[in-house]
């Protein structure tokens, strides 16, 4: 993945919609959050301050800080007995990796 934007959202006059935040998002890793917030700002900075699209794509990048930093967990968190990813887990020492 690359910072490079689908050319339709880059058109002179496109608007941007909440649509086009979510298909940037959907499917953010942590490995690609912080190339996905560098796209989703330059989508939302011209918008004005009440636009549902700016909220979205504010949400959006809180969402995406999140996952850039505390990693990724979804469903149910791990089965009993195994450990947690250490992407998504605190460590104390190089000891402690999985």
């Amino acid at each position: 993945m690359s910072e490079f934007e689908n050319p339709r959202r880059t058109a002179p006059g496109y608007e941007p919609t909440v649509e086009d935040i979510h298909a940037l998002v959907a499917a953010a890793t942590p490995h690609f959050a912080g190339q996905l917030s560098v796209r989703v700002r330059h989508l939302i900075e011209g918008l004005p301050a009440d636009s549902p699209v700016r909220a979205e794509g504010e949400r959006a990048l809180a969402v995406l800080h999140e996952i850039s930093f505390g990693g990724e967990v979804r469903g149910h968190g791990p089965a009993k007995g195994l450990p947690t990813l250490a992407s998504v887990s605190e460590q104390t020492s190089s000891d402690e990796q999985i």
